[in-house]
């Protein structure tokens, strides 16, 4: 998965917000984006950052494999600003 709420966010909060990340790249959907520095995120596979938005207990993040690349992390918003209609 991939957090997707700022630092700021964290404050008084248990939670996290994030989305799901698959290596199903073969069936990108509405809202998902092929993270193209997906090694450089320290990913195994190519992989898609889903459509699939929840939150989660921080506690359950068991530890970071990596950093999403700015221009990543910007099509992540940009389709989660999309679907979303926040345009």
């Amino acid at each position: 998965m991939v957090v997707l709420n700022p630092d700021a966010y964290h404050q008084g909060r248990q939670e996290a917000i994030v989305a799901a990340i698959s290596s199903n790249v073969s069936r990108l959907l509405v809202g998902g984006h092929p993270i193209s520095g997906w090694r450089q995120a320290g990913l195994l596979y190519p992989s898609v950052a889903a459509g699939i938005i929840r939150t989660t207990k921080q506690h359950m993040i068991a530890r970071r494999l990596g950093t999403l690349p700015s221009d990543d992390m910007a099509g992540v918003g940009r389709q989660v600003c999309s679907y979303l209609g926040l345009n």
